[in-house]
């Protein structure tokens, strides 16, 4: 059965998530302050955790920091209170995996674990986080697990193969186990910055709702349209052209 560890000093919260969590089939660790997480987590090493971001004494920032220098694979979930996007983005800043907002939506909170267990399950095969492939004349770089300064040479390369054949529309496709840090969003910009000045049309497509918001609110969107899916992404592109 898989672990998982739950930090929040609310108790009904915790309840709520021991319910949920155990009808997926989790075994389910609760922690109620950040101090208590942090023990159970050394001592179980739980591959996924979710914290609230808002307690008292160590807070959820601070939880995130130790249990990353522990074990910078798991994947950790941060909760944060309904519209605190800055506080989404520092945690994403602190290689948060992702987050979700209270209260807590179950859809949210199952699209939050299948993302997660994906992220885990291509970590454990060693897949490539980054690829390019082509349809027709649009070039589109397939962006799978964890965006970061790691990844920059990867997505400079795909972006450098696709600019050498002349591709002047390019879609990101972001699947469904992405997640990104801070690192990662300004390798982004700064690649869409370099597109626009080249005329490369780009679009991007495939994230989930909440990085959505993350995307416009750091001016992602500025460079680059969002669309849900990548055959909306393909049309929108075509009709674009070769201009921003």
């Amino acid at each position: 059965m898989k672990k998982i560890l739950v930090i929040d000093d609310e108790r009904p919260t915790l309840t709520m998530f021991r319910l949920f969590l155990g009808v997926y089939g989790f075994d389910v660790l609760t922690a109620e302050n950040g101090l208590e997480g942090i023990e159970i987590f050394e001592k179980e090493r739980p591959p996924i955790v979710i914290t609230d971001i808002k307690m008292p004494g160590i807070d959820g920032f601070e939880v995130l920091r130790r249990i990353k220098e522990m074990s910078p694979e798991t994947d950790v979930i941060v909760v944060t209170g309904h519209g605190d996007m800055d506080l989404a983005i520092q945690a994403l800043n602190l290689n948060a995996t992702d987050f979700i907002n209270k209260p807590i939506q179950k859809a949210a909170l199952d699209a939050a674990l299948s993302r997660a267990e994906e992220r885990l399950k291509s970590a454990r095969a060693c897949e490539s986080d980054i690829s390019v492939r082509t349809v027709d004349d649009v070039g589109i770089i397939d962006i799978l697990g964890n965006l970061n300064s790691r990844s920059e040479p990867m997505l400079l390369k795909a972006y450098e193969t696709l600019t050498r054949e002349g591709r002047d529309r390019i879609i990101l496709h972001f699947d469904r186990s992405f997640s990104v840090n801070g690192a990662g969003i300004a390798i982004l910009i700064q690649l869409l910055t370099e597109s626009k000045k080249r005329n490369q049309s780009v679009a991007v497509c495939g994230l989930p709702e909440n990085l959505r918001k993350v995307f416009s609110m750091v001016g992602i969107t500025r460079f680059a349209r969002i669309f849900d899916s990548e055959g909306d992404a393909m049309e929108s592109i075509r009709q674009a052209g070769s201009g921003n």
